[in-house]
């Protein structure tokens, strides 16, 4: 008599797809999505390796070649491939440094607003009689405001600098997330599988982490996605007015704020660094769209 032979873990990964493979495969039918992707690995690699990628120190003026043009102008200097502002500053170093300022208070503002507005919105769903209400006329009221000017008004309370600008930026983008949770959670709270986790005795730390949280993600990820990208908007605007990162820390928003008044006669001190900001924010909004297409199972199945 046979007997029958088990399915070991090699043969269901032969059978079922890959979800990582699956995704990618989604992911990659968005060729601005691939595109973004590519120029914001070649800004993270930048960023870490900067120490090393960069040609010169960021801060380091060199008196000779004060608003030296790129290398492709004339009167352009190989030492200065992009190069240099009103003190005689590199500016291809001082963008590549600035890159991780940049990074840095994007990735801290969207971790600081993603996990408290992730707990309100589930607080929000779960108990939307006694909790709902008062979380959701705060977030109108935080939504009733402007965000950049909500982000100067606190920036202007706490004071310029850097932890001050991402407690900023992660305030008035905590809205977004505490709305979108609370929607996803109302809408998976009827579903046949959080019925059946009642019934079975889950208790309800379980229900919202465990049960309900990881299907309400996708939204999430995609929104944490975009708002990356305002957080660095927000950033380089408070860096243009003063209240951001503060000189001679090298940060887009703070170059473009101190190069504004040589714009006519040294264009590329404030186009370049408003062109890294142009592009970066664009290949993530790309990224997220990307993103949004490959988690979304109506869009994957329309596909």
């Amino acid at each position: 008599m046979n007997t029958p032979v088990p399915v070991t873990a090699v043969d269901q990964s032969l059978l079922y797809p890959s979800v990582y493979k699956e995704f990618w495969q989604h992911f990659s039918k968005n060729k601005g999505a691939v595109a973004g992707l590519a120029f914001m690995a070649l800004v993270v690699f930048c960023a870490i390796f900067a120490p090393w990628v960069a040609p010169h120190d960021p801060s380091e003026q060199y008196r000779d070649f004060l608003l030296t043009p790129p290398v492709w102008l004339e009167g352009g200097q190989w030492q200065f491939l992009l190069g240099t502002d009103e003190l005689g500053r590199d500016l291809l170093s001082r963008l590549i440094q600035g890159s991780r300022l940049s990074l840095l208070i994007g990735l801290s503002s969207v971790v600081m607003s993603l996990i408290p507005g992730i707990l309100m919105g589930l607080l929000a769903g779960f108990f939307p009689k006694i909790l709902g209400p008062t979380i959701m006329r705060l977030m109108d009221i935080m939504l009733a405001l402007p965000s950049l000017l909500l982000a100067v008004a606190i920036v202007a309370i706490l004071g310029p600098g850097l932890i001050n600008t991402v407690i900023a930026i992660a305030i008035v983008s905590l809205p977004s997330y505490v709305r979108l949770t609370r929607a996803a959670v109302m809408g998976e709270l009827n579903r046949d599988y959080v019925t059946a986790a009642r019934l079975a005795g889950a208790t309800l730390p379980r229900l919202m982490f465990i049960t309900v949280l990881p299907n309400c993600m996708a939204p999430l990820i995609v929104q944490a996605t975009l708002s990356f990208s305002s957080a660095i908007l927000d950033a380089a605007a408070l860096g243009f007015l003063g209240l951001g990162v503060q000189p001679p820390t090298p940060e887009w928003g703070t170059m473009l704020a101190s190069a504004r008044d040589y714009i006519e006669r040294a264009w590329w001190v404030v186009s370049l660094p408003g062109l890294t900001i142009l592009l970066s924010v664009l290949a993530i909004n790309l990224m997220g769209d990307g993103l949004r297409d490959a988690l979304d199972p109506k869009l994957k199945n329309a596909a």
